[in-house]
This record gives structure tokens, sequence and C-alpha cells, in this order.
């Protein structure tokens, strides 16, 4: 018997072992480098051993690097919080209403799917166009209705004061909201990923037995008291993870921005992950860009943690 189930388990890790090489080769060991690398100064070739040098370059408030850390961990948890909420609050939406009876369900959820499974160079193309402030069609659209031309994604003022100045109010710097590049940038990932969050939450809604609503119908509830007392809770698990996985995409986002604006303009849509991506292959400084990269997941983790600490008391698994 014991050698049978010593066989079963060598059989097992032969099943796990491709999928451990796989991971080992591509994640586990390009991560120890990196953090080796992180403690060095580290240009183009292994330079000075520098311990937590790096490290403190980047959080070191009197450090030159500093002002531009701390700047870009401000618009990363500035798109990360225009996103998240829209994503969730408009998938939950859509999902609710696509799982409805209604005539052509299904292609309305594969419009929807779309987008998420669309190129975003290509899709970042269309949108390049649409935004373009002298022949975009956005501009053109609102022309319509009398507002004037707007910049778009070249715009670095924020939209808040940009609203406040239609009126003639001028806001401080600290009013002014995220820049309008951002704003825009935002609503494009926003796109980009609500037919992935649909997705989810058509799954969560049916896990839920049909019996709940069945008994709270009979027992004469309206349909918003039904979302409200019984769709809402039985589905936090299904958003709280939609939450996790979309704060964590939000906060290592990089190809929506750098495809769209670069990280301009005025570095106002450069994010944590941009910065990075500037350290090290415009700037050729690999042990900064390291170490800023194990800091960018040390506060994912943290953030991560917190979430599951203070939000996950509230998931009711029914």
């Amino acid at each position: 018997m014991a050698r049978r189930i010593d066989l079963e388990g060598l059989q097992a890790w032969l099943f796990v072992l491709p999928a451990l090489l796989i991971i080992g080769l591509f994640r586990i060991i390009p991560s120890i480098a990196a953090f080796y690398m992180s403690l060095f100064k580290w240009d183009v070739i292994q330079g000075a051993f520098r311990g937590i040098g790096n490290y403190t370059d980047w959080l070191y408030e009197n450090s030159l690097r500093s002002p531009d850390f701390w700047r870009a961990l401000s618009t990363t948890f500035t798109y990360a919080i225009i996103t998240v909420p829209l994503e969730i609050a408009l998938a939950l939406v859509i999902a609710y209403l696509l799982f409805q009876k209604m005539r052509g369900r299904g292609i309305y959820r594969t419009v929807y799917y779309l987008p998420y499974v669309t190129s975003f160079v290509a899709a970042a193309v269309v949108f390049n166009w649409l935004f373009h402030p002298q022949y975009g069609l956005v501009n053109a659209l609102i022309g319509v209705i009398g507002i004037g031309p707007q910049r778009w994604l070249d715009e670095p003022s924020g939209v808040l004061a940009i609203v406040a100045s239609a009126f003639g109010v001028t806001l401080p710097d600290w009013a002014a909201g995220p820049s309008m590049a951002l704003v825009v940038v935002a609503i494009v990932t926003v796109w980009h990923y609500l037919g992935y969050q649909i997705v989810i939450f058509l799954a969560g809604l049916s896990n839920i037995s049909p019996e709940y609503y069945e008994a709270a119908r009979l027992d004469g509830a309206s349909e918003r008291q039904i979302f409200t007392k019984i769709t809402l809770p039985l589905l936090s698990p299904t958003t709280f993870f939609v939450f996790t996985i979309a704060s964590i995409g939000a906060l290592r986002s990089f190809d929506t921005i750098f495809v769209l604006t670069g990280g301009g303009p005025l570095d106002t849509t450069r994010t944590v992950t941009l910065l990075l991506f500037r350290t090290a292959f415009q700037q050729a400084q690999f042990g900064l860009a390291a170490a800023l990269a194990f800091i960018l997941t040390l506060i994912i983790l943290l953030f991560t943690l917190f979430q599951f600490r203070v939000l996950g008391r509230r998931v009711t698994y029914g």
C-alpha cells in the first residue's frame, strides 16, 4: 500500500513538473536575479554594492528621485480610484441586465466581451484618432452641442479646473483633480476590461439559487428589495474577487497608458510602472529599476492584504 501511495505521489509530481519548470524559469529565477540586481549600482554592467541604497533613493524625501516616485505613486492610485469603481459598478449593472431573460442575450454578451479580446494596441490607434484634438470624432460630436474642442490625451490640466474655468472659477492646484489625459486613459481602460468583469459577475449570478428569488417574490418583495437584500449580499464573494483583481491590475497597469500617452503630457499619466520602464530602458539604470519593481510589489501586496483584512470580513458566503 505504501509503495502504491509513493507511486501515486511521484506520478502527481510528474504532472506538476512542467508547470513548476515554467514558473521557475520565467518567474522565480528572474525575480531572484532582479532582487540581486537591486542591491547593486547596475547600469549596463554590475557596479558597486549599494545594499538598500537603491531603495532609499526612491523613498528618502531628500533624494533626487523621490519626487518622481511619489508623484508616480499618486498618479497610480488616482488611476486605480477612477477605474476600479467604474469597472465594478458598470459590470455589475450590465451583468444583472444580461442575466435577465431577453431576446438576443447571447449576442449582447458577445458584444460586451469583444473589447477584452481585442488587441489593445490596435484599439489604441482608433482611440488616438477619436480623441485627436484637431480632427477627432469626439470633438466633432461635442461641437454639435456647443462645447469647444478639447485636447483630451494632450491635456495636462485637471478636469475639475477645466470645468470650473468654464464657469469663470479658478481652482487652486490641489483641487484641480486628475489631468484630463489620465481621465481619458481611465475611460479607455474601463472600456477594455469591462467585458471580463461582466463575465465574472455573470458566473457569480448563475451560482445564486433561484429558490431565493422565488421565495422573496412569494413574500411580496419588490425587484429593488430582491436586488439589494438577496443579489448583492450573495454576490459579495464575486464582487470582492473582482475588486481585488481589478485593483491589482490597475496598480500594475502599463500597456494601456504606455500606448495612449507614454506617460505624458507633462508626466501627468506617468504611473510607477512607466517610471520603472523609463528608469530601466531609457536611462539604463537597471539596479534602480529593480528596486522600484520590488517597492511596487510590496505596495501591491500590502494593499491586497489590507483588502482581505478589511473588506474580506464583509463577504457573505451564502
